[in-house]
């Protein structure tokens, strides 16, 4: 498949309604914050996560969009599958001495795994397959106001044992914010999605994944999130036409007029706008949703 020709950037906005959007293990699973601010984060990691599920569901055993990064897949088996493939024997953690070869390994990972292609991997482990660095990044996602966790009560009614029958009930803890509204910043680079083969096939799934992934990602704590808008600017050159600030600062979230000394509850309680006069010559937008 060609890879793209155009460099793009995206805004994401997204929701969450009494849930908790990306929990922070080493706080006791409370959203993670900003200690400054107090604005909610989100981590890249935990978004790339939400597409690798959403590709894996939508191309499910479809050829060349096999999920690298799952859970508990064993990656040295994962290189393997290259190495099967291809018929070459490998050494421990060194890739063929033929650049021929080891450039092929590298190839063939990337026109399997979609999310290596897309997102790059280092895959110098005992079985080295090669390091890829991919075309699409995501910063962390931050809210547009700063959010209050609440630590909801909660009761668990059966037990694990017999012997714990005439038990009280065993009292649980879980965390939310009642409402937030992030923003995150994406990169799409045509140059490096020259050395890993991202096609516009695999930048129209980008774009499904980022509208869709909350919908198959209902959870106790995650059970209204949403993708409210998709903001993309579409650059007529390969290297680019502005600096990827310049775009981002066109994109505006403020709090509607007379809403803003009471807490937002709702994305209708935002609005978003986009100076358009100040893009530059030679980029596009494109609004999703």
């Amino acid at each position: 498949m060609t890879a793209i020709a155009n460099r793009y950037e995206f805004v994401l906005l997204f929701d969450v309604t009494n849930g908790n959007p990306n929990g922070d293990p080493d706080a006791g699973n409370l959203p993670r914050l900003d200690p400054e601010t107090n604005q909610g984060l989100v981590t890249d990691v935990c978004l790339k996560r939400k597409i690798r599920n959403y590709v894996a569901l939508e191309k499910e055993e479809e050829a060349g969009h096999a999920i690298y990064m799952q859970e508990k897949t064993v990656l040295n088996n994962q290189h393997k599958k290259a190495y099967d493939a291809l018929g070459i024997k490998h050494e421990a953690k060194k890739l063929p001495k033929e650049q021929a070869k080891a450039r092929e390994l590298t190839g063939w990972m990337c026109n399997n795994f979609f999310d290596v292609r897309t997102f790059g991997a280092v895959m110098t482990t005992e079985v080295n397959s090669g390091q890829v660095r991919g075309p699409v990044q995501l910063a962390f996602a931050s809210s547009i106001d700063p959010v209050v966790p609440m630590e909801v009560s909660i009761t668990r009614m059966a037990v694990t044992n017999e012997k714990d029958l005439e038990k009280e009930r065993t009292m649980g803890r879980k965390h939310i914010i009642p409402y937030g509204l992030y923003r995150v910043h994406g990169y799409v680079s045509a140059k490096l999605a020259e050395r890993t083969g991202f096609s516009e096939d695999d930048l129209e799934l980008l774009w499904r994944s980022l509208i869709n992934m909350f919908e198959h990602d209902r959870s106790a704590a995650r059970g209204e999130m949403s993708a409210r808008k998709l903001i993309i600017f579409k650059h007529d050159h390969a290297m680019g036409n502005a600096p990827a600030h310049r775009l981002f600062d066109s994109v505006t979230v403020t709090r509607v007029e007379g809403e803003a000394d009471t807490p937002a509850r709702r994305f209708q309680d935002y609005a978003v706008t986009i100076d358009r006069e100040a893009i530059p010559a030679g980029v596009s937008v494109n609004e999703r949703l």
